[in-house]
């Protein structure tokens, strides 16, 4: 089979203008960049639409290294809808270039369910990820000068807590000293660099209702603490005009196209291990504005991702999906049936039967939250039938929808059977009013306790003495109702990633607490899970590069 930089090379794209004409949407108003990609104007969001159409939410087992699929299964589940007749709109993330260059390469996703131009997607795209740095580290610069120019006096600050930002893995960035070299350098002082994905500008960008909102929650960002421990933000700063004038392009969410020209909106990339792992309100709304069936990906497994679509974005944005599907593979839930990692390409019928506790806590927590679930089984060549049915009717002795999604290697047609089962279980049994993990009421350590024990199965909770002291800010700050963020690792429901299936008897340690106080949010730091990710032995952007001809290859 071909590549995915060769499918993506050799399908021809329609004009991003007839693509917007196709669904209804306006072709004068997209703000074009080049022939295949546009930003659109948050005017064309219609709350009457929304309210007719369907939002479904993709979502998965917990991963292994390589993933399971889920915006491979996305795009195809779209692609699939618009096969059977229906009008559907795909909303994704945008990838960063940290993965893309680190550990797993393009983030579009694979065979024939791409969104498409894909290398443009996965390096610069429109400059969104490049907007939020730069807005980030304004910040960050004009705090840095506010100290300096007011040190030694009453209005120094006595605690920063704001970090610059970076969208690059470098594990040398975590932990820093600035200023040094003299007074006329700066003030000398311990910080660091996130990720971009965990900027809480990024996080507020996703968020947002529209530019006025976007506004007010920078103007509340907590940038540190006064002399007389009063805090101190964006809006005391008297900057919050400006971060504006840099994100205001960035708000708007990007049109572009699948394989098979359906609309798609990437925008956005929060991570959702060490944030909250959703695509932007305002393209999910587009979405749902748009097509009569939208579908929508949150990060990594249900646990991190599904956990805070409901918690965070929904519950922010009064969206409810009317079904969510989770992804599953038969190398995942062998990998977490015991088989090493070596031979989950292998027929292993004990191992893949011994996975199946990973998908049905998954299951579990889903209903929990009042979703009917669909499982999408992700299918790989070397896949057998015999196992595959073996997963059917594992899922029908649970009550359970399964269909086959052959998305990557025959796109809509592949994904047609996963289509009309979405289709009949949302006109027959949709998901129910949708129930958060807690009420937003709560003291935030009984909403990290609700999520600890209900979502990932552990038995107690301990907090460390910063975790304590952040705990004691937030009641200060009298924003005990936001909802928590928890940052821990993917690849289990432990805060070991090594810990498989599905992990017991385990304690998690909150380690620390970061005020998201403009995103409305907690962020809570477990375990050893880092908000900059290093670089794997061999990185990905060893096998990038150009060709003779000028085509990029390596970008998987």
């Amino acid at each position: 089979m071909k590549t995915d930089i060769e499918i993506a090379r050799e399908t021809p794209l329609m004009k991003i203008q007839d693509v917007a004409e196709h669904y209804g949407i306006n072709p004068e108003v997209l703000h074009p960049y080049g022939a295949y990609i546009a930003k659109v104007p948050l005017n064309c969001i219609d709350e009457a639409q929304i309210k007719k159409h369907h939002l479904i939410l993709v979502t998965a087992i917990t991963p292994t290294k390589a993933g399971v699929g889920k915006t491979t299964v996305s795009i195809g589940l779209a692609l699939g809808l618009n096969k059977i007749g229906k009008k559907a709109i795909v909303a994704l993330r945008e990838p960063s270039l940290g993965p893309c260059f680190g550990m797993k390469g393009g983030a579009a996703g694979g065979g024939y369910a791409q969104v498409l131009p894909m290398e443009n997607i996965n390096l610069h795209f429109t400059g969104d990820f490049h907007a939020i740095t730069s807005a980030h580290n304004m910040i960050t610069a004009l705090l840095d000068n506010y100290n300096y120019q007011n040190r030694n006096t009453c209005k120094s600050l006595k605690e920063i807590k704001w970090k610059r930002v970076l969208d690059v893995n470098d594990r040398s960035l975590r932990n820093i000293v600035s200023g040094l070299g003299g007074s006329a350098n700066g003030v000398p002082m311990e910080t660091g660099f996130d990720i971009t994905a965990a900027s809480e500008i990024m996080a507020i960008l996703c968020l947002s209702r529209d530019l006025n909102d976007l506004r007010e929650r920078i103007d509340q960002i907590l940038l540190g603490y006064t002399v007389e421990d009063e805090p101190f933000t964006v809006k005391d700063l008297g900057i919050g005009g400006a971060i504006t004038v840099l994100l205001k392009d960035a708000l708007l969410p990007n049109l572009v196209q699948t394989t098979e020209h359906t609309a798609a909106f990437v925008h956005g990339g929060p991570f959702a291990n060490i944030a909250h792992g959703c695509n932007s309100v305002l393209a999910t709304k587009m979405a749902l504005t748009f097509g009569e069936y939208a579908v929508t990906e949150a990060g990594f497994g249900a646990d991190l991702g599904a956990e805070k679509f409901f918690d965070i974005k929904c519950r922010q944005a009064g969206l409810e999906p009317e079904l969510t599907v989770i992804v599953a593979t038969l190398r995942g839930l062998k990998m977490h049936g015991g088989v090493a990692e070596a031979d989950i390409a292998r027929p292993d019928k004990d191992g893949l039967v011994h996975g199946f506790a990973n998908l049905d806590k998954h299951i579990r927590n889903l209903q929990r939250f009042g979703q009917t679930v669909v499982v999408a089984f992700n299918r790989y060549g070397d896949d057998t039938d015999e196992e595959v049915e073996l997963l059917r009717a594992h899922c029908a002795e649970k009550g359970v929808r399964f269909a086959v999604n052959n998305a990557f290697a025959e796109g809509g047609e592949g994904a047609a059977e996963l289509a009309r089962c979405v289709v009949e279980a949302i006109e027959q049994k949709p998901s129910g009013a949708l129930q958060y993990a807690y009420p937003e009421q709560d003291k935030v350590k009984d909403k990290i306790w609700a999520v600890c024990r209900n979502i990932y199965g552990a038995e107690s909770v301990v907090y460390t003495s910063l975790a304590e002291k952040k705990l004691k800010q937030i009641a200060s700050l009298g924003i005990e109702h936001f909802p928590i963020c928890i940052a821990k690792t993917q690849y289990s429901f432990s805060s070991d990633p090594k810990a498989y299936g599905v992990a017991e008897h385990f304690e998690l340690k909150v380690r620390d607490i970061v005020i998201n106080r403009g995103a409305q949010m907690l962020v809570v730091i477990m375990g050893e899970i880092m908000r900059m990710p290093g670089l794997p032995k061999v990185p990905q952007a060893v096998n990038i590069g150009l060709d003779e001809q000028g085509y990029i290859y390596g970008l998987m």
